[in-house]
């Protein structure tokens, strides 16, 4: 047996008792053992995916193994500094109203209009809604007016594509 297959044998070991572990705690407690499964298949998963994240997550659980030196000093209260809304991730909210319905019924000005008092994260969520993000650049935009145009600009093409076959 090489030392490739003993150390996976005792992976897998562990991982078996680590699930039996679950299990039971399953009986008791199914939320917290549900959670649990989900937060250790992210790690593992973005671990996998992620070199750089792997190496912080070793150098983690390596730290947290050693002894204690000294107690860690107080925290000190810090005051809460306004900062921007952090950046989104993952899925994003409905966009406030249809562009293409208010197009529709009031054209380019009255969709212009509509667009003018949202705020970027609102027109970015419309972008992302509709898909009019092609070229992967309108979700960085940080100017309202790009949005403003890339909007009005995927609604007319969307309306009049096919007008050549009309």
């Amino acid at each position: 047996m090489t030392d490739i297959d003993r150390t996976e044998a005792r992976l897998r070991l562990h991982i078996g008792e680590a699930g039996a572990a679950v299990l039971r705690l399953n009986e008791g407690s199914p939320a917290v053992a549900t959670a649990l499964t989900k937060l250790v298949q992210v790690i593992a998963d973005e671990a996998a995916r992620t070199p750089r994240f792997a190496r912080a997550l070793a150098g983690a659980i390596a730290a947290a193994g050693e002894p204690a030196a000294a107690p860690a000093p107080a925290p000190v209260p810090v005051t809460p500094v306004e900062k921007k809304p952090a950046a989104r991730r993952g899925k994003r909210s409905p966009g406030p109203f249809d562009p293409f319905a208010v197009y529709r019924a009031d054209g380019e000005d009255g969709l212009r209009a509509r667009l003018a008092p949202l705020e970027l994260e609102q027109l970015k969520d419309i972008v992302a809604e509709h898909n009019m993000d092609y070229d992967r650049l309108a979700m960085r935009w940080r100017t309202a007016s790009k949005l403003h145009d890339r909007i009005v600009e995927r609604v007319k093409a969307a309306w009049t594509k096919g007008d050549a076959f009309r």
